[in-house]
């Protein structure tokens, strides 16, 4: 079969090639932040303004554009669209039950200060699902429990997609990292370190800026006692573990620890006032928003209606304890290695499997590109999602038809939203074939002495594209690596970067954006949350790369840099 060399540089001028490669991209950004057009309609537009892209200005053959369009659909359902499906599913029968609104109350027990819970679910229980599952779950669990706890729908989708940061290198059991690995040659062991020496910096400050955005910089300092323990507690945790145990567990092992060290301080602290405003400082433009059927129904600001009991709140919280387990076992590679090999299809996608060539200088050498479905459906974190709603409704008591009805109206409230998610993973898949995003990466790898800035802002470029950090790394980890070494720079260090510059992206990508409105029912309303988020992300990913300078060229900061 005739093979397609990816071409770079099409119009013989890096500068208009750049542009023309970003169009797909600014496009769905400025329709999104608009908030004219509808998410799922703006994800379609920009796949086929891409697929034009491809086709017409970067000479990628129209069938090679829509077979790779077809395989970014399938990605797009599964995994992230079966999470996210399973995942609502879960939370919609915890609701119809009563079980969500004791869970809440339970939370609340622990501490009616807003800020605090923020800390507790957004940042800790988020990075807990963040290392187990990854692809969308934290911000699915997270923005469902906090709209339940009577956050505004702006504060909890866009809050959630904040706190949601640095864990996500370690996401997924370490999946960023194995992709890291398998594109540059390097140790996992080694990068997962490297990584632990870069992101415990922003464990700490994303707690404070999480309670910064939403409380004001008064309300941060009036709690500061409790972000410190939570984010220094998780930092610590993260180093620790990155660098002396394994790069796998960082998340789930680090979340442990700070949810632990937080309950036990709040046992001994309290903040001197209470905040219960469970809206965003300043302007909110999402209060009195009423959520739409699939998402979070806000609880009452005030008391409960009737104070459940111990036992009540300890079944309230079965679903999720169960959901935990299974999805960390899911996570397992014992778990993946024992059903893997029985329930998996592979499929090469005809006309497309190792028929694109990727080229220098992208890589050392011209290999193609494969195009393996690989459908896992038994080790998907999603699948254990279901199973794990499955076993909570028998728990509850609902009947085997009502659990068949419930989720035949849950596809039905979801529509859109996973309409959007396969578009979105359409665009991406279809860019990286085309060889629009190596054309945005080598833009950044042109700028000398300041690639280690640029290099990390990369990653975010990558994350905030792909919505993934592990497809990321897998995108421009051999990039990161060929170019740091041609600048006399460390390929340990650049690649690391594109891992911990990139989870920063992870609050701007349109998936995650779209999983966190559809958790809370904000659904329509994702320009909102992209406009509040955007600035955020910009501001710390260049913080990251300011670090990664320091870590380049300044001592004693590129004492912290591991060479093999």
């Amino acid at each position: 079969m005739t093979t397609w060399n990816q071409v770079y540089d099409p119009f013989g001028s890096p500068w208009l090639s750049t542009l023309a490669a970003s169009l797909p991209v600014i496009a769905l950004l400025g329709m999104i932040a608009s908030g004219k057009v509808k998410a799922h309609i703006a994800a379609v537009l920009s796949l086929v303004l891409a697929f034009c892209v491809a086709v017409f200005l970067f000479g990628m053959p129209a069938d090679l554009a829509a077979r790779a369009s077809g395989y970014g659909v399938a990605l797009g359902l599964f995994p992230i669209g079966w999470i996210i499906l399973n995942v609502i599913f879960l939370y919609r029968l915890t609701v119809e039950k009563g079980w969500f609104a004791t869970l809440q109350q339970s939370v609340a027990g622990i501490t009616t200060d807003r800020r605090l819970q923020l800390l507790l679910v957004a940042f800790a229980f988020g990075a807990f699902f963040e290392g187990a599952g990854g692809f969308g779950t934290p911000v699915a669990v997270t923005g469902a429990i906090l709209i339940g706890l009577g956050f505004s729908p702006l504060a909890a989708s866009g809050l959630s997609l904040i706190a949601n940061t640095a864990p996500v290198a370690y996401g997924a059991l370490g999946a960023p990292i194995q992709g890291l690995a398998s594109v540059t040659g390097y140790d996992p062991y080694i990068l997962g370190a490297m990584i632990g020496r870069q992101l415990p910096f922003f464990s700490i400050l994303v707690p404070f800026w999480l309670i910064w955005v939403f409380a004001g910089f008064r309300g941060m300092v009036q709690i500061w006692p409790a972000i410190l323990v939570c984010g220094g507690s998780f930092a610590l945790a993260q180093f620790g573990i990155s660098n002396y145990v394994n790069p796998w567990i960082v998340d789930i092992g680090a979340a442990l620890v700070s949810m632990g060290a937080l309950v036990l301080f709040l046992r001994v602290w309290r903040p001197a006032t209470i905040w219960t405003s469970p809206a965003l400082r300043g302007n909110d433009p999402s209060l009195g928003f009423v959520t739409a059927e699939g998402g979070a129904k806000a609880a009452p600001t005030g008391a409960y209606a009737r104070t459940a009991s111990s036992s009540e709140i300890m079944m309230a919280w079965v679903p999720w304890i169960i959901l935990s387990v299974i999805v960390a076992i899911w996570g397992t590679g014992w778990f993946k290695a024992l059903v893997n090999p029985i329930f998996t299809w592979k499929y090469e996608v005809p006309g497309l499997h190792n028929v694109i060539m990727k080229v220098p200088p992208v890589v050392a050498k011209a290999h193609p590109e494969a195009a393996v479905f690989a459908f896992t459906y038994m080790s998907y974190t999603g699948t254990g999602v279901l199973f794990a709603a499955i076993i909570s409704g028998l728990l509850m008591r609902f009947s085997p038809w009502r659990l068949v009805t419930a989720y035949l109206e849950t596809i039905w409230v979801l529509r859109y939203s996973l309409i959007t998610i396969s578009a979105m993973l359409a665009l991406g898949v279809l860019t990286r074939y085309a060889g629009v995003d190596a054309t945005l990466g080598l833009a950044f790898a042109g700028t000398g002495i300041l690639y280690p800035f640029f290099g990390t802002l990369l990653g975010w470029l990558g994350v905030a594209l792909t919505g993934s950090d592990t497809a990321s790394n897998v995108l421009f980890g051999g990039l990161q690596k060929i170019t740091s070494e041609q600048l006399g720079l460390s390929g340990i260090l650049m690649a690391s970067a594109n891992s911990s510059g990139g989870v920063m992206g992870k609050m701007i990508d349109a998936q995650s954006i779209v999983v966190a409105s559809t958790a809370t029912g904000y659904f329509g309303q994702e320009g909102k949350i992209l406009r509040f988020v955007f600035w955020h992300s910009i501001v710390l990913a260049c913080l990251v790369g300011v670090l990664v300078m320091l870590q380049a060229y300044v001592y004693p900061f590129n004492a912290m840099v591991i060479h093999p």
